[in-house]
């Protein structure tokens, strides 16, 4: 816990969880497709922008809250969905829910997490979401869907940007698989780092629960898992099957990987509440746009008829300041909480959420604002145009 203490914000959470963890687990977590562009330009689409501070006004009561998707939260700040979280930490999803059910955040579940659907919801009384494909086999996703409904979950998020994986060379370098399969490289990599290699060795590695019982005989084989999850992702997916599967859920319903105003637009037409701005933090399409060069356009075209959550990069409260300002309604996060788990567990992602929480309220009074909702336009200038050229705004 002290080392965590010394953790000031989410880069040196970041630095702990490098140590921790082998190299080929911590870039399976930090990095991104094949040059990392895109993961590079989700953070520099965030210094795109100065903040304008308002000065001379009342903040000695700052409000943190936002709603989203009629879900009233105490920070503008959900925890993304990340799967197979085990393979950071041996407390993996549970820790990520008990720390998000005790700040008061929305924790979105994965399709691909190694702690079930129904262990999760039982645990907390947090609010979660749950993350959802659209798979070959429609009753496994009817199936979810139900067992989401039965554990009391309050909405679906369907990532729409997984047609096929994104060519993600660090783990092609590190030799990298799920599961883990020894080489000499990495057996030295693990035997360097022996807390870690001794959970794995004594805990196991993680399984992906939520298909477990797909498996028969090979229920525990974690390779047989994962090539029935590659075996479901459907390459012909459209927007039939999108509409499909939030008239089955019936509830609150979120789209994740949305960068056109064109597929905000479709996405409101067929009955979504959510609009996830998202380049799968920059995992999938290399070269993809950044949520933040994006959110401007897409807010104009929504005008309001969704709630709109910006995913990708977000590493400081003045961060969450400038989607707000451009319209988003709420952040999503997943590198953050995953850095404190490695870090130190439960305790870990509690400290990676303490610090969004402490710097989002300095940065409201500093900025001039008492609630989310005032923040706006007007306390943002770009610093450059299109072109490069400084802005005169």
């Amino acid at each position: 816990m002290h080392k965590l203490q010394r953790c000031h914000d989410i880069s040196d959470l970041r630095t702990v969880a490098r140590r921790r963890l082998p190299r080929a687990i911590f870039d399976f977590l930090d990095g991104g497709a094949e040059d990392e562009v895109s993961l590079q330009g989700n953070r520099t689409g965030f210094t795109q922008y100065d903040l304008i501070p308002e000065v001379l006004t009342d903040v000695s009561d700052v409000n943190m809250t936002t709603t989203v998707m009629g879900q009233t939260m105490p920070l503008p700040l959900i925890l993304a969905p990340t799967g197979l979280s085990r393979l950071f930490h041996h407390q993996g999803e549970r820790a990520v829910a008990i720390a998000a059910a005790r700040a008061g955040l929305t924790y979105s579940l994965s399709s691909g997490s190694s702690v079930s659907i129904e262990e999760i919801g039982a645990l907390t009384e947090g609010p979660k979401w749950f993350q959802i494909y659209v798979w070959k086999d429609r009753t496994v996703v009817k199936e979810f869907i139900a067992r989401a409904r039965e554990a009391n979950y309050h909405a679906l998020c369907l990532t729409v940007d997984v047609q096929v994986y994104g060519n993600r060379q660090r783990d092609l370098y590190n030799r990298m698989t799920t599961p883990i399969r020894l080489s000499p490289r990495l057996a030295f990599d693990l035997g360097s780092h022996p807390r870690w290699s001794f959970n794995l060795i004594t805990r196991g590695q993680p399984q992906l629960a939520n298909v477990k019982d797909k498996m028969g005989e090979n229920s525990d084989d974690l390779n047989s898992q994962a090539s029935y999850i590659n075996r479901q992702f459907d390459q012909s997916v459209n927007w039939e099957d999108a509409a499909w599967i939030i008239k089955e859920w019936g509830g609150p319903f979120a789209i994740k990987g949305i960068l056109s105003p064109a597929d905000a637009l479709r996405a409101i037409d067929i009955g979504a509440s959510g609009i996830i701005v998202s380049n799968h933090g920059g995992r999938q399409l290399d070269h993809a746009a950044a949520p933040m060069d994006v959110l401007p356009t897409i807010v104009d075209a929504v005008q309001g008829r969704a709630d709109i959550i910006v995913d990708g990069g977000i590493r400081r409260g003045t961060d969450i300041m400038k989607a707000l300002a451009l319209g988003a309604k709420a952040c999503m996060t997943g590198r953050p909480y995953l850095y404190g788990l490695a870090a130190g567990g439960e305790p870990g992602v509690s400290r990676a959420i303490d610090i969004f929480s402490s710097e989002i309220k300095r940065d409201m009074s500093l900025l001039g604002v008492r609630q989310t909702a005032d923040i706006g336009p007007r306390h943002l200038r770009r610093k450059y145009d299109i072109a490069g050229y400084p802005s005169n705004n």
